[in-house]
């Protein structure tokens, strides 16, 4: 990794309340550079620069760490070449997290990754979120979801809830939002989740902003 794209990502992970070890920092280099190996044999990701790779994949997934205090167990919902389970895995290694994607080589990809960081409390699963063989393995078993593959925030939470423990919430992560869509998303008594909280974030070094939402399971 260049200098400045090291600097780029301690700094930017400051921003989100992280200070990156050297052994860290050392996992995300090695993780950059297994991608960009990969990618250029298969299409892990459309995001090919180093320094776009450290923004849009490594700190765009980092963004979510402040909101995963007290929670012991996460599911990354098609989290293609592994984003954001693995950055969140290395920066909150006492966190359990387990991978679900419906594509084999990013799969064999996430696998691969776990390997060579040797990180431990980890799982790479291959399969689509619906199957009722994966939801009946893995009901009730999380305290949190959280996917960037889904752009539709009703179908991440309808595939997201039999996942989640009671009191677990599903970390959506969308563009800005406007108040008017806040508020549609706020709730009824007969829903069965309630917004639990909403935080803004900006991408470090850019003007993108995103909206991260808790939605809690009641």
């Amino acid at each position: 990794m260049k200098i400045e794209n090291k600097k780029l990502l301690i700094q930017g992970t400051k921003t989100f309340g992280v200070d990156l070890s050297d052994e860290a920092v050392e996992a995300f280099d090695l993780y950059l550079r297994e991608l960009t190996k990969w990618n250029q044999k298969i299409n892990l990701t459309a995001i090919r620069s180093e320094k776009e790779i450290v923004l849009r994949h490594f700190l765009d997934s980092l963004s979510v760490s402040p909101y995963l205090s007290g929670f012991s167990s996460l599911l990354d919902i098609g989290s293609g070449a592994g984003f954001p389970g693995i950055p969140l895995k290395i920066v909150h290694p006492s966190i359990k997290v387990t991978l679900i994607d419906s594509v084999r080589k990013k799969v064999d990809f996430q696998r691969h990754i776990i390997r060579a960081l040797d990180l431990k409390g980890i799982k790479a699963v291959h399969g689509r979120i619906q199957d009722k063989d994966l939801v009946q393995t893995l009901a009730g078993e999380f305290d949190a979801v959280v996917s960037r593959a889904f752009s539709d925030l009703p179908r991440l939470l309808t595939l997201g809830y039999p996942f989640l423990k009671k009191g677990g919430v599903v970390v959506a992560l969308k563009g800005s939002m406007r108040s008017g869509e806040v508020q549609l998303l706020s709730g009824k008594d007969e829903d069965p989740y309630r917004l639990k909280k909403m935080g803004m974030s900006v991408l470090p070094s850019t003007s993108l902003k995103k909206s991260i939402l808790l939605f809690e399971k009641k």
